[in-house]
């Protein structure tokens, strides 16, 4: 659909752009096709849409892959698809919350789940997190996102725009920007630019395996500690896990780390080395 026929199917249906979802409706058709391609679906595929929206991205998706699973909150948007019977039959809706899914149930017979969304940009970061705490069941997310947190995804230590998100997903997935998408792609039109990413999580980074195993839960308790208060030195951001400060500075020096280092200087390879040495050592607090 165009952007005239979009608003009048939600003018007939008496529906409106749910500001609080955050609901911004691709508007071209070429777009929603590029960005399916770029997904590299396999015709045997089962693939999870999160934010059905108009179906723009839904009926592409269908004729690439399987089965399409259809996430989506506005329940309007919901009795709009079932009035029209107009989604390609090997679509299914689901009306919930992603956030509050246990993305394991949609797994068909315990594969792997391969996402696509056009993400409202409230959940972005919130979505990400609930991808990597189900990062065992994922194959790949090819994902929409505002352009400033896609590209800090990417960022590199020393960057101020390298953070939380950029370390932990690091440490699970690779990350591949595909395609830059402007605001004129979407009703209503959004006041940022969006890109296009690939999440690999299966398999495993490269990059990941020669470090070794390491406790997921801690290693993300120190990423999130560390850059809660980047401005300061680790010995002091670090203090929530560790209250002794020179029990705390001897698992930063067995690490390699310097005290005096900052979040933003560390590599995702520190954060997990550093983990390691936490969990192997008793003097962390519980």
């Amino acid at each position: 659909m165009n952007l005239r026929q979009t608003k009048e199917l939600l003018a007939r249906h008496q529906l409106a752009p749910h500001k609080r979802l955050g609901q911004n409706f691709l508007v071209h058709s070429h777009t929603a096709q590029r960005i399916v391609d770029l997904a590299g679906l396999n015709p045997e595929d089962t693939v999870v849409e999160v934010g059905v929206g108009l179906g723009a991205l839904t009926r592409p998706l269908a004729g690439a892959a399987a089965r399409v699973i259809g996430v989506e909150a506005d329940s309007g948007i919901i009795r709009l698809h079932e009035e029209l019977q107009d989604l390609p039959q090997n679509v299914r809706l689901v009306h919930a919350d992603i956030l509050k899914l246990n993305l394991a149930e949609l797994c068909p017979n315990g594969a792997r789940l391969k996402i696509v969304a056009n993400l409202p940009y409230s959940i972005s970061s919130p979505f990400l997190f609930h991808l990597i705490e189900h990062r065992e069941h994922l194959d790949s997310a090819v994902i929409m996102l505002q352009k400033e947190l896609g590209l800090r995804l990417n960022a590199q230590p020393g960057s101020k725009v390298y953070g939380a998100p950029t370390v932990l997903l690091a440490a699970c997935a690779d990350v591949e920007p595909l395609l830059a998408v402007g605001p004129a792609e979407f009703h209503p039109q959004p006041q940022v630019d969006s890109l296009v990413l690939r999440l690999s999580f299966y398999p495993e980074p490269a990059r990941i395996k020669p470090l070794g195993a390491f406790n997921r839960s801690l290693f993300s308790r120190i990423v999130r500690a560390a850059f809660a208060q980047r401005r300061k030195t680790l010995l002091n951001a670090l203090r929530p896990l560790e209250a002794d400060k020179e029990k705390l500075a001897m698992l930063l020096e067995s690490a390699d780390i310097a005290p005096t280092a900052r979040a933003e200087t560390l590599a995702p390879a520190d954060f997990i080395r550093l983990s390691q040495v936490m969990a192997a050592n008793p003097l962390l607090d519980p």
